[in-house]
């Protein structure tokens, strides 16, 4: 995807989350890193469509993963940042790649220690599959075929100065 798909897909996306919730206001959550800037995106869309601007916030969830100690050494943990009146609230989770499903189990352990829902969906941009658990998306951004071999990298222009999805062979 180029920059102009990347930014087409999450206004789409968007558009879909403002249509399943009936208008209901939101709170997107960006999983760190690369759903924190995903979320605001989404977020100016739907405040451009609605005239009011969703809650976000931001969920580090390295603290919660299964594989900790395979993923790093020593975490590095980022903000977080929920807002505090989340009970009986719509809250869409935003990531950049579903792959296994391990990463959206670790983010709905650390959510629930901050209250409770109404809902949680999950919007991701790429769906990759190779699913561990049975986690799957409530909004895609785009699903693609991919070897086990292969590492798919979202590139965002807030963190990687471009907007662009690469899949390439793992090294």
């Amino acid at each position: 995807m180029n920059a102009d798909e990347v930014t087409a897909t999450l206004n789409r996306m968007a558009d879909e989350i403002l249509k399943a919730n009936s208008g209901r206001p939101v709170v997107l959550i960006g999983i760190q890193r690369r759903g924190v800037p995903m979320a605001r995106r989404m977020a100016v869309h739907i405040a451009e469509q609605t005239q009011r601007e969703p809650q976000i916030g931001t969920l580090d969830i390295n603290l919660y993963r299964d594989d900790l100690t395979r993923v790093a050494s020593q975490p590095v943990v980022q903000k977080t940042e929920v807002p505090p009146d989340i009970d009986d609230r719509d809250v869409v989770l935003v990531d950049d790649v579903l792959y296994t499903g391990r990463t959206i189990r670790a983010a709905l352990d650390a959510l629930c220690d901050f209250g409770r829902m109404r809902t949680i969906q999950l919007a991701a941009l790429i769906d990759r599959g190779h699913r561990e658990l049975p986690i799957e998306a409530n909004f895609i951004g785009k699903k693609i075929t991919t070897k086990e071999s292969e590492v798919v990298e979202v590139r965002l222009r807030e963190i990687d100065a471009e907007d662009a999805i690469y899949v390439m062979e793992k090294i």
